[in-house]
């Protein structure tokens, strides 16, 4: 599945609410989002508009290897 393109920094941490993330504090322009399901888990989200495309890949990509599953798989109940 291909990445969205114009995505905000806003709108991902709406649709990480979906995998249980909530934003625990935010500081200047990018906000901290953490997961405690199994382990807690920390990402930092830039509140940019629109998110650059190597950002939202390193995002995902690091919470695709803390939950343990592909990108792909992650992307579906995100995006799809």
């Amino acid at each position: 599945m291909r990445l969205p393109r114009d995505l905000s920094g806003a709108e991902l941490a709406r649709r990480l609410e979906r995998l249980g993330y909530v934003t625990s504090r935010q500081t200047g322009s990018h906000m901290r989002l953490t997961c405690a399901s199994v382990q807690e888990h920390h990402l930092t989200v830039p509140r940019h508009d629109p998110l650059r495309i190597a950002a939202l890949a390193a995002i995902l990509a690091g919470l695709a290897a803390a939950q343990g599953i592909s990108r792909d798989e992650l992307l579906t109940p995100l995006f799809g």
